[in-house]
């Protein structure tokens, strides 16, 4: 009863909000026939990315290109007018305009009738982008810079009256006089990636492997519309730049295994020379410069481990406590009553009798690094952004999408997870933690809940993982069998249908139309895997998007689009360089495989905001009623 009386008395404030916003009859007509018409609408673009790994290039080209969204639209407008060529360059010089047009100069096409005939096709193809939103919606997306100049060109396109037509060609024409067509394609080419796709979402994994994290970062915060679903690298890195002992070693040894010091050094301004210094002062016969640094951060690593560990049983991670069972004497190491032969057993940092214990030297660089990433300005810019707009999962337009996985048990039920005194599950859990790692970000001091960032990344328990890490393992043991990552059984039962329901169903979706959207698994597509689990109820878009995964899966990852038609998978293949796309207008190649397919068409009205939107002209017509009461009309 209570809950009843509460949103009573919250409808009553909304609605005397609304009567005080449209006074009068005709201000909540007004509003009425416009939402009316919005919901009308076809419903908005959703594109889905996800384990990007820091791949700026192919990152790139997919956001210029909408996961073939842009080529579609040309086809669509021009297959009877141009050839195949002419409108993949046409799709070139909106993917990259500043360097085609540098080439096209260069190659001395940019002559009056190419302006003009080039300003036509982006005029029309712009026209039919905005055809499925409103005047006011783009008239908001239109740039500053010739934004009223835009706006006329695209609601007269289609006019017939001969002055109308004449003011158009004028204006096209004194662009190009004045010598402004390129910077005026510039802006339109933007406005036209921006309507071709509504909104975006990111299902985690920006960080790592890849070297172009931050560049990636630069990119999403300029974008009009977009949400981050965490995942388990994003906590890592969210957990280093709070300043988490064993987050930052791990970024390290991630980072430094890829190569990839330079998103370090250059991308954020963290030094690691006395890192370097150290490393190579121990290990100085070494036959190349790198390998000592990633031995010597990768023994500080498994040291703060084990001490982070064994301050939090909760983790229950103790499997993980592994520094103690080395022989270096033997150059051994038994783990779970199986011996096996060390890869390297000259580790001069491990002290057997305090394992875990680090050393001065060891301490000292990791004090200050520390600071450099907390007084990384870029990288905390970076991790607000990431906080901002980012979260564990998201209910969105009927899917949930999340990154990892929600812990089940061996029978198939949610897993009960004890964590901070707390006893959760499902999307309780999930919402708890997503409360902890907000607390985190924005805690000005040091958290007492920092070292659950570290569980976060790698905890078989957590739902940014979900699985074993051997990370241990893989850098001590050649031996492949010990290097088999146990899962979650969430990874067995998200094959099957009942189970995927009940995860739906505990975020309060019971739509058929209702899809998990998930990450973090690469599919192995050369060995006969698929995305679709479930019958469908579950779609994995980690198709390899990182390069060190490409041999594994086959393709260059997976993108998702979701439009008023239906949702359709992109399976990419490989991207070679922008240069290259530029030079022979080469685009990524992708098969498109159509998930599902609706017979009416989506409306705004099916969308999440047309659901408040229509909650919203329900109240107006009730405020129009009372009006209309209270003046004596009738209709």
């Amino acid at each position: 009863m209570n809950h009843i009386y509460t949103d009573h008395k919250f409808e009553e404030k909304y609605f005397q909000l609304l009567k005080s916003q449209y006074p009068t009859i005709q201000d909540a007509s007004t509003e009425i026939i416009n939402l009316e018409a919005i919901l009308s609408l076809p419903k908005g673009t959703e594109h889905f990315m996800s384990d990007i790994h820091g791949e700026f290039e192919a990152f790139y080209h997919i956001m210029n290109n909408c996961s073939g969204v842009i080529k579609e639209k040309v086809d669509l407008l021009y297959a009877d007018q141009l050839n195949a060529d002419d409108r993949q360059e046409l799709c070139t010089l909106i993917y990259y305009p500043d360097e085609k047009l540098m080439m096209l100069k260069k190659e001395k096409k940019l002559h009056k009738d190419w302006y003009r005939i080039t300003l036509i096709h982006l005029i029309e193809l712009t026209t039919l982008l905005s055809s499925k939103y409103t005047r006011s919606k783009v008239r908001k997306a239109l740039p500053k810079q010739f934004g009223y100049i835009i706006d006329e060109l695209l609601h007269s396109r289609d006019s017939q009256d001969l002055n109308i037509s004449s003011y158009q060609n004028h204006i096209i024409d004194t662009i190009i006089d004045i010598s402004n067509a390129d910077a005026f394609i510039k802006e339109l080419v933007e406005l036209i990636k921006h309507l071709a796709v509504d909104h975006l979402h990111i299902i985690g994994d920006i960080f790592d492997r890849g070297d172009r994290a931050d560049g990636i970062i630069d990119l999403l915060m300029k974008y009009h519309s977009l949400d981050i679903q965490w995942g388990n690298h994003d906590v890592l890195w969210m957990g280093a730049a709070k300043g988490n002992q064993a987050c930052i070693a791990t970024v390290l040894y991630n980072n430094l295994r890829y190569h990839n010091h330079a998103i370090l050094e250059n991308g954020y301004g963290i030094s690691l020379r006395k890192l370097i210094t150290y490393a190579n002062d121990l290990y100085a016969c070494s036959e190349n410069a790198i390998d000592p640094v990633i031995k010597t951060i990768a023994v500080i690593m498994f040291k703060l481990e084990g001490q982070l560990i064994m301050r939090n049983p909760d983790f229950q991670m103790q499997n993980r406590l592994l520094l103690e069972h080395l022989d270096l004497n033997h150059g051994t190491i038994t783990i779970n009553h199986q011996t096996y032969q060390l890869k390297d057993k000259h580790l001069l940092t491990v002290n057997i009798s305090h394992p875990y214990e680090s050393n001065y030297q060891e301490q000292e660089i990791i004090d200050n690094l520390v600071e450099a990433f907390q007084n990384s300005m870029r990288l905390q810019k970076h991790i607000q952004f990431l906080c901002q707009k980012g979260s564990v999962y998201k209910v969105y337009n009927g899917n949930l999408l999340y990154h990892g996985c929600i812990p089940f048990q061996e029978d198939g039920n949610f897993a009960s997870i004890k964590l901070c005194h707390h006893r959760l599950q499902g999307k309780k859990y999930l919402d708890f933690i997503d409360s902890i790692v907000r607390h985190i970000i924005y805690d000005k001091n040091q958290s007492q809940y920092l070292d659950m960032m570290y569980f976060f990344w790698r905890g078989e328990l957590s739902p940014f993982s979900g699985r074993v890490c051997k990370t241990f393992e893989r850098f001590l043991i050649n031996e492949e069998a010990a290097h088999c990552e146990p899962s979650n059984p969430y990874y067995h039962f998200f094959n099957y249908e009942k189970e995927c329901n009940m995860i739906l169903h505990e975020f309060n979706l019971f739509s058929p139309y209702s899809h998990i959207i998930n990450g973090h698994l690469p599919i192995r597509v050369k060995n006969g895997e698929t995305p679709l689990k479930a019958n469908g109820k579950l779609i994995m878009i980690d198709g390899g998007f990182c390069k060190a995964y490409q041999k594994k899966t086959g393709i260059a990852g997976y993108t998702l689009i979701y439009n008023s038609h239906g949702l359709r998978m992109k399976a990419h293949g490989h991207f070679e360089n922008r240069e290259t796309a530029c030079l022979e207008n080469k685009d990524i190649t992708s098969k498109s495989q159509i998930i599902e397919t609706y017979q009416k068409r989506m409306t705004v009205k099916d969308s999440d905001n047309g659901k408040m939107m229509n909650d919203k002209v329900k109240q107006l017509k009730r405020l129009l009623s009372q009006y209309i009461a209270e003046s004596h009309y009738t209709f």
